[in-house]
């Protein structure tokens, strides 16, 4: 047991850590994504399909607290890997070349995350934590999504988990060991291709709800 503890106590077992609920976190959008396709089939499609997963009771229940564990091992690991390569490496280069494969998505990881963590925070109050009492989550998702401001932030929101994945992805799976010339370009352009389908596939519906419901 020692050893695990001291495994991820270090640079490589965070890593690790960020890796696996990173993977994770993929696995979620998808079944997110999937479901949230039912909003194309209308009020009464959504809303069944809400209420199939309300039906779910305690299954549920466990999902959304292991998706919250996640989060905060996600979160405090990357903060923390994140300090520590600045204390690593206080002073900035002057000239900060791209270089050694650097992408949009690597450069900005940390930056990405944090503001998917604010986007999650509203997405929540939003939705998750709205009052269903007069009304069903069709037409709380239609109410807001009517307001252009909020539409504006969903799409931003979307790009930026969409640059976030295109490189958390693939980066996971180096760390977990697939580093190989023979797989990796695939690994990188199914990377790529998660994350566009994450971008357009949430991106395109906050702007057919506000076409629909104006």
């Amino acid at each position: 047991m020692n050893w695990f503890t001291n495994t991820l106590g270090t640079s490589v077992g965070k890593k690790l850590m960020m890796a696996v609920t990173g993977l994770c976190f993929c696995g979620f959008l998808t079944v997110h994504l999937i479901g949230n396709l039912t909003l194309y089939g209308g009020k009464n499609l959504f809303n069944a399909y809400a209420e199939h997963l309300h039906s779910l009771g305690p299954v549920i229940t466990v999902a959304e607290w292991g998706l919250l564990t996640l989060a905060i091992i996600h979160i405090l690991t990357g903060l923390t890997l994140f300090l520590g390569n600045l204390n690593a490496r206080p002073e900035r280069y002057a000239v900060n070349k791209s270089a050694g494969g650097r992408t949009l998505g690597s450069s900005t990881m940390p930056y990405t995350g944090i503001l998917l963590l604010i986007f999650i925070v509203l997405h929540l109050v939003n939705f998750h934590f709205a009052d269903r009492t007069y009304q069903t989550i069709y037409h709380i998702v239609s109410r807001v999504l009517s307001r252009p401001e909020y539409v504006f932030i969903y799409v931003a929101a979307v790009i930026i988990a969409a640059i976030h994945v295109s490189h958390g992805f693939w980066s996971a799976f180096q760390t977990l060991g697939a580093n190989h010339p023979k797989y990796m370009p695939f690994i990188q352009g199914a990377g790529l291709s998660f994350s566009v389908i994450v971008g357009f596939g949430f991106g395109f519906i906050p702007v057919f709800i506000f076409s629909i419901a104006g």
